[in-house]
C-alpha cells in the first residue's frame, strides 16, 4: 500500500477521519475537493483548516477564485505532493468527496492539458444547452459526469476540453502508479441527512453569506460564483435578492441532500469499475476499522 484514500459523501466526516489516520500512520493528507482548491472559499467549502493542526496538508488555498482549475491541473498539482510526501517516507492519505478527482487517482487517467479555445467558446455561447449537451455526448460517448450537463460553464469547458484531447495538440500527464487501500464512509441515510441538514445551519450561523459577500467586495463575479455550486450559487441568489433567507436555507438544503446522493451514486459506479472500496460505519468506530484493515492488508 501506498497510498489511503477516504471517500464519502458531503459531511460524512471524511476530514476528521483522515487527519486520525494521519496521526496514527505517519501520514499527509492530500484534499479531492474541487473547491477548497480555492482561496477565500473557507466556510462553504467546510476546509476546517483547525482540525488538521499539526498534520500537513495539500492541494487547499492554491489557486485565487476565477481561476478555472481543472482536472489536469488537480492531476499535476497530486502528483507533485504525492511524490514530495513518498520521498519523506511517509504516508499520502487523499481524502475527499470529488469523485472525478478520486476516479482520475484510482484508475490512473492519463490526462491532455487543454487550454481555453476563445474561437470555440465564442461558437458555442449562444447555442441553446441542449444542443451543448449533445454535443459533448457526440465527443464523449461514454461521459459519465453528469454534472457537466446541466452547468451551462461547465459544459462549455468539457467540449472544449473534448475537442482539445481529440486534437492531441496538448501535454499529456499519467497519474502516478499506486497501489491504494480506500476507503467509504457509510451512514445510516437518516442520520446523514442530519448532519448535512445541521451543518448547513452551523455555516449560516458562522458567516456563509457574509464570506459570499465579501468575495463579492473582493471582485469575483456573479458568474463565477454561479460556477462553484452549491453554496456559492445559492447564497449569490439570495444576496441578488432572488431568494429570501428562508428559501435560500430550504432550497440549498434539498440541492445539498440531492448532491449527496449524486455522490454516492458516482461511488458505486467506481466500485463497478474495479475500485475496491472498504465501507466503513461512520456512526461506530471507523478509525479503529481503518486502523485494523491496514494491519491486516500489512502482514
Amino acid at each position: 500500500m501506498n497510498l489511503l484514500v477516504v471517500l464519502g459523501p458531503t459531511a460524512s466526516g471524511k476530514t476528521h477521519l483522515a487527519v486520525a489516520a494521519a496521526r496514527q500512520l505517519h501520514g499527509e493528507v492530500l484534499s479531492a475537493d474541487s473547491r477548497q482548491v480555492y482561496r477565500g472559499l473557507d466556510i462553504g467549502t467546510g476546509k476546517d483548516l483547525d482540525e488538521y493542526g499539526l498534520t500537513p496538508y495539500h492541494l487547499i488555498d492554491v489557486v485565487e477564485p476565477g481561476y478555472e482549475f481543472s482536472l489536469f491541473d488537480f492531476a499535476q498539482a497530486f502528483s507533485v505532493a504525492y511524490h514530495e510526501i513518498r520521498g519523506r517516507g511517509r504516508l499520502p492519505i487523499l481524502a475527499g468527496g470529488t469523485g472525478l478527482y478520486l476516479d482520475a487517482v484510482l484508475r490512473g487517467y492519463e490526462l491532455v492539458e487543454v487550454a481555453e479555445n476563445q474561437a470555440l467558446r465564442r461558437e458555442l455561447e449562444p447555442l441553446p444547452l441542449e444542443d451543448l449537451q449533445s454535443r459533448l455526448r457526440t465527443l464523449r460517448p461514454d461521459l459519465h459526469n453528469s454534472t457537466d450537463l446541466h452547468d451551462r460553464s461547465r459544459l462549455i469547458r468539457a467540449i472544449e476540453i473534448a475537442e482539445g484531447e481529440r486534437q492531441s495538440g496538448g501535454q499529456s500527464l499519467a497519474m502516478p502508479d499506486v497501489n491504494p487501500l480506500v476507503f467509504g464512509l457509510r451512514w445510516p441515510r437518516e442520520l446523514l441527512r442530519q448532519r448535512i441538514t445541521r451543518r448547513l445551519q452551523q455555516r449560516l450561523e458562522h458567516g456563509l453569506i457574509e464570506e459570499v459577500a465579501s468575495l463579492r467586495v473582493a471582485g469575483v463575479s456573479w458568474e463565477t460564483l454561479d460556477y462553484y455550486g452549491l453554496e456559492y450559487r445559492f447564497v449569490a441568489w439570495h444576496l441578488q435578492g432572488q431568494l429570501s433567507r428562508n428559501d435560500l436555507f430550504q432550497k440549498l438544503n434539498s440541492a445539498i441532500h440531492q448532491f449527496a446522493k449524486r455522490q454516492e451514486t458516482w461511488f458505486r459506479r467506481m466500485e463497478r469499475q474495479g475500485v475496491a472500496i472498504h465501507w466503513l460505519d461512520a456512526a461506530g468506530d471507523p478509525l479503529d476499522e481503518l486502523l485494523a484493515a491496514c494491519q491486516v492488508r500489512q502482514q
